[in-house]
C-alpha cells in the first residue's frame, strides 16, 4: 500500500527517511547485532544513543549549560503533576488557560495544591489567546504554567506572557522543535514527542538546575525530577527506542537546516492552509488570526454532516485522521514538520474539489 498523507495529531507523521533507516536497523543496530529494542540499557552501545540524542537536542535548541535535558516516560499528563511537586515550592502556582491541556494541567495542580487561574479563553472556546501582558499573578506564586501552542483549538501564543519575574513553565508538546526558542525565557519546558519528534511513550523535560529540588519529603521516588537529572535520564529503563528515534529525527532536524530552516519552513506550508482558508466560501478557521498555530489547524464547513462527508472522503482519496478532536467537532490538519509541503498542497486541492462540488 503506498503511503498516505498523515494528518493526525499524535501519534503523528514521521519523515519517511527516519522510518527507513529505522526499518533498516531494526534486526541489527551498528552491527552490535541486536535490535535497540532488545539492548541493555545500561549498555555501552545504549550509552552512546542517548548521550548523542541529548547533544543534538542541546545544539538545536542552543540549551543553556546550567539545564538539565531528561527523557522520561508516564506521558505528558502525568508531568502535569510532576511539575507542580517539584517547582511549587510553596504549593502555589498560577496558570494561564487556552485549551483542555492547559485546563488538565490546572485541574492536577488544584489536587496537589493552591493553584489559580489567572487568564482564560474559554468564553470563546479557546479560538484566542488571552492578553497576557498584565496578568494578576500572585506574588508568591512559585511559577507560571502555559500550554504554548493546543493542539485540540489551534492556537500558538504569539508571544510569551509577561511574567513579572516568575518562573515560566511551559508545554511545548505540540510545537516543540517546530522554530527557534530562546531556552533561558523558561524555567521549565516539557513535551511529549509523539506529536512533533518521535513515537509515543518518551516525553523530554529542560529544567533550570537550580529549580530541581534536593529533597522532597513525601514525593515518591519516580516522580522527584532530581531522580533522573541525576542518573541521565537511566535511573530505570526507559523508553530505548523512543529514544533512538528521537536521536534519528534530531540528526533530520540538523539535515534540514536547524530550526531557524524549520520554522521558515512550517511557516510556509501553514500560509498555504490559511490562505486558502482565508478566501473559501465554504471552509473557515475557527482561530483568532492573531495567534493562529502552525502545526494544527483545525475548520469547519458549519454543517456538520457535510464534515463528516468531507473527512470520509479525504481518507479515499489518500488525506487520512482529518476529523477534528470529540470536544471540538469539525476537521484540523496537523501540520508538523514531518508533514512535506506536498501534503498540505494535495489537501488544498481536495478541498478546492469538494467546495465545488458541495457549494450551494
Amino acid at each position: 500500500m503506498a503511503r498516505v498523507y498523515n494528518f493526525s495529531a499524535g501519534p503523528a507523521v514521521l519523515p519517511e527517511e527516519v522510518l527507513e533507516k529505522c526499518a533498516g536497523e531494526m534486526l541489527d543496530y551498528a552491527g552490535c547485532g541486536t535490535s535497540v529494542m532488545e539492548m541493555s540499557h545500561r549498555s555501552s552501545v545504549f550509552k552512546g544513543i542517548i548521550e548523542g540524542a541529548e547533544a543534538r537536542l542541546r545544539s538545536l535548541m542552543s540549551i543553556p549549560d546550567n539545564y538539565k535535558v531528561i527523557f522520561t516516560q508516564g506521558g505528558d499528563s502525568l508531568l502535569f503533576s510532576t511539575v507542580f511537586m517539584n517547582l511549587a515550592t510553596n504549593g502555589k502556582a498560577d496558570y494561564v488557560i487556552t485549551g483542555n491541556w492547559a485546563k488538565k494541567a490546572f485541574q492536577e495542580a488544584q489536587i496537589l495544591g493552591d493553584a489559580q487561574a489567572v487568564a482564560s479563553s474559554a468564553d470563546k472556546n479557546f479560538s484566542y489567546i488571552p492578553d497576557c501582558s498584565d496578568l494578576p499573578i500572585r506574588e508568591d506564586a512559585s511559577y507560571l504554567y502555559i500550554c504554548e501552542n493546543n493542539t485540540i483549538y489551534g492556537t500558538k501564543f504569539p508571544e510569551l506572557p509577561n511574567t513579572k519575574g516568575h518562573v515560566l513553565v511551559a508545554d511545548q508538546s505540540s510545537m516543540f522543535l517546530s522554530e527557534p526558542v530562546d531556552v533561558s525565557r523558561y524555567g521549565l519546558i516539557h513535551a511529549g514527542v509523539q506529536k512533533n519528534v518521535g513515537p509515543a511513550g518518551v516525553q523530554i523535560v529542560i529544567v533550570r538546575e537550580d529549580l530541581i529540588p534536593d529533597d522532597l519529603p513525601g514525593v515518591p521516588t519516580m516522580l522527584r525530577l532530581k531522580t533522573q537529572a541525576d542518573a541521565g535520564s537511566l535511573y530505570n529503563t526507559p523508553n530505548c527506542w523512543g529514544i533512538y528515534v528521537c536521536g534519528l529525527v534530531f540528526e533530520w532536524i540538523e539535515r534540514m537546516g536547524g530550526l531557524a530552516a524549520m520554522g521558515e519552513r512550517n511557516a510556509e506550508k501553514a500560509a498555504v492552509l490559511y490562505d486558502f482558508l482565508d478566501e473559501s466560501k465554504l471552509f473557515s478557521s475557527t482561530v483568532d488570526p492573531s495567534c493562529r498555530s502552525l502545526m494544527n489547524v483545525p475548520f469547519v464547513t458549519g454543517n456538520e454532516d457535510l464534515d463528516a462527508v468531507f473527512v470520509k472522503d479525504a481518507a479515499k482519496a489518500g488525506l487520512v485522521n482529518l476529523k477534528g478532536h470529540r470536544s471540538v467537532g469539525g476537521m484540523r490538519a496537523s501540520i508538523y514538520n514531518a508533514m512535506p509541503r506536498e501534503g498540505v498542497e494535495a489537501l488544498v486541492a481536495f478541498m478546492k474539489e469538494f467546495e465545488l462540488a458541495h457549494r450551494a
